[in-house]
């Protein structure tokens, strides 16, 4: 890369790395996103006045004029709906920004119930009355989404519970949301050592020490840290339980995952057939974690020990170096996707640098069309952050890609969306393998990656597992004491450690912080599915090479205008087969073996 790129990549200080709103509210900070919002209020009342009663007599041009209508609006709310989370989750404590989240959501909604009567009507027509307006010319930017609206007749009340079901989810299921991310956000814990206390994800950040009784120490110090608003957040969790109970049973889901399920276009018995497949295959963390107490010799290892280097270099990896190392290797695999990768950072669509109250983990905001992704980092300079950041941008150049697609059509189902994140953590993985010089480096390597693997295909399963428990518990006996809580998060983890990894008594309070089990129930196995998937179509890379690059960019282009099977047809993977999944996980398995293989080579096990 030249000097003179690199010059064009903003800051080398993590701390100057902040993302610039102003594109989404045109310049104009908070009252920009009033306007955007009033603007959509406008159009949609009109739109409403239009349509509302309507839409059966529409023909093809009639439906092609409102759809393009919906979508103006769509991208109008959205823009000034992003700048408001986005400005909430770097300061969460902000009582302005929490008071505009609140305002968007409250208007947002209001426009949402104005707009709820024309899918309403269209899951009312015919079959065949659908299928004459779908076939016409001029569809292509909201056919699949569309065809998708009418999956939910089922599940769809009136339009007037409809209507009241949407005004009071603000004060409902989305207040206690927004709850749980003000309290988390604001826990801090006192560590041995720092100057004073520092927020949950550097203190988690800790964990990855070689120093076994600083692990335990930061362990302790952060199931304090959690211990005085956990009744507050099992509260919460309960809350949650029972309204989304309640919505399911008004809707007659078969079951609380059924609605996660419709929404990702999966079936449930393709879900099931993931999950039975995962938990069949804990052997693989289990064994993993058997080798891993013998490089740390240790009999066993702990809850707390799981994040613990496996060899004493804990390399700190500057800012200005992750960067380059990530759009190097962006660039290496495709031009194009490379330089949506290098907009990320000229163009100021990443915020990095740890502070208080920003929200804790990562994220990719895919925001609208009309304007770009944007990336939320808490960067510590761990190599795990360097593959993080390669993560999230992958998410960002999904985003990016399928723009053109519109704002019916940008968006995967929850199950694909992350096959570019990881496929682009591969690439970072693959780069760093290649410059490690010693069986020892391979070995440090190669347990990084396959740790990701585990937390993200076997952990995110546990943690399914968990839900699973919690809301069927819930359903079953009522309202779970916070102890009953731990209890279910320790059987679900036991479960996947078997006897390899012990868990402690302050390890049960830990599912307290995790917000997918709040804002959006039966997330989280989407990971694992989206993990094993892009593995396979890393492989085809790594089989085919430069002819597979034009495919893959294809498929990420297609946004979500096709069904699942037909997206992942693109890069030759059938998800049908009911091997699949097994296909999978004998990838990781594979990479098991290959840590297996280094230890023995850097002489840290028995040959």
């Amino acid at each position: 890369m030249s000097d003179e790129t690199l010059t064009t990549l903003g800051p080398d200080d993590v701390e100057q790395v902040e993302w610039d709103l102003a594109p989404l509210v045109d310049g104009d900070a908070d009252a920009g996103a009033v306007r955007l919002l009033d603007d959509a209020a406008d159009r949609a009342a009109a739109f409403a006045d239009a349509y509302a009663g309507k839409v059966a007599e529409l023909d093809a041009d009639g439906l092609r004029d409102a759809m393009r209508e919906l979508g103006t609006i769509a991208e109008l709310a959205g823009r000034a709906g992003t700048y408001a989370m986005l400005r909430f989750a770097v300061d969460t404590a902000d009582p302005e920004r929490g008071a505009l989240l609140q305002r968007v959501q409250e208007l947002g909604t209001a426009i949402e119930t104005k707009l709820l009567f024309f899918d309403l009507e269209w899951a009312a027509l015919d079959d065949e009355r659908v299928e004459e307006l779908l076939a016409a010319d001029g569809l292509d930017f909201c056919r699949h989404h569309l065809r998708n609206l009418r999956r939910y007749r089922p599940h769809l009340l009136s339009e007037p519970e409809e209507k009241v079901l949407t005004e009071k989810a603000i004060t409902g299921s989305g207040a206690w949301s927004r709850l749980f991310a003000e309290v988390t956000s604001a826990i801090e814990v006192t560590v041995e050592g720092e100057g004073g206390p520092v927020p949950l994800d550097a203190a988690l950040a800790r964990l990855a020490s070689p120093d076994r009784d600083e692990r335990r120490r930061v362990a302790e110090a952060v199931t304090e840290a959690l211990e005085p608003g956990l009744r507050t957040r099992g509260f919460v969790l309960n809350t949650l339980l029972y309204d989304k109970a309640v919505d399911d049973r008004l809707r007659s889901y078969s079951n609380w995952l059924a609605s996660r399920n419709l929404s990702n276009e999966a079936s449930d018995e393709s879900v099931e057939a993931l999950v039975q497949a995962v938990r069949a295959r804990y052997d693989i963390p289990q064994r993993w974690y058997r080798l891993k107490a013998q490089l740390l010799g240790l009999d066993r290892l702990a809850d707390y020990d799981r994040a613990a280097a496996v060899t004493e270099a804990d390399p700190q990896i500057p800012w200005p170096e992750a960067r380059d190392l990530v759009l190097d290797s962006y660039a290496g695999f495709d031009s194009r996707v490379g330089e949506v990768v290098r907009r990320f950072f000229a163009e100021h669509w990443i915020d990095a640098p740890v502070r208080p109250n920003k929200r804790g983990g990562a994220f990719c905001a895919y925001a609208v069309p009309s304007v770009h992704p944007y990336v939320m980092l808490n960067y510590t300079a761990k190599r795990r952050d360097v593959l993080i950041l390669a993560h999230e941008l992958g998410h960002g150049v999904h985003a990016a890609l399928a723009a053109p697609q519109g704002v019916f059509h940008q968006h995967t189902p929850l199950t694909l969306s992350e096959t570019a994140s990881v496929f682009g953590e591969a690439i970072v993985f693959g780069r760093l393998l290649d410059r490690a010089d010693s069986p020892e480096s391979r070995l440090a390597l190669l347990a990084e990656s396959l740790e990701g693997s585990i937390a993200t295909v076997f952990r995110q399963i546990a943690m399914n597992r968990f839900e699973d428990l919690a809301h069927t518990s819930r359903r079953d006996g009522g309202e779970l004491s916070v102890e009953r809580i731990g209890e279910l998060w320790a059987e679900s983890q036991e479960e996947m450690f078997g006897d390899s990894v012990e868990v402690t008594d302050g390890y049960r309070s830990w599912w307290s912080y995790v917000p997918h089990f709040i804002s959006t129930p039966g997330y989280v196995y989407a990971y694992a599915y989206g993990q094993l998937l892009a593995l396979s179509v890393y492989r085809r890379y790594r089989e085919e090479g430069e002819g597979f690059v034009d495919r893959y960019v294809e498929m990420l282009a297609a946004g979500g205008s096709k069904p699942p099977e037909e997206l992942a047809k693109i890069v030759d993977v059938d998800l049908s087969d009911p091997g699949f999944w097994d296909s999978g996980l004998d990838l990781v398995a594979e990479q098991l073996e290959a840590a297996e293989a280094a230890a023995r080579e850097a002489g840290r096990v028995p040959a």
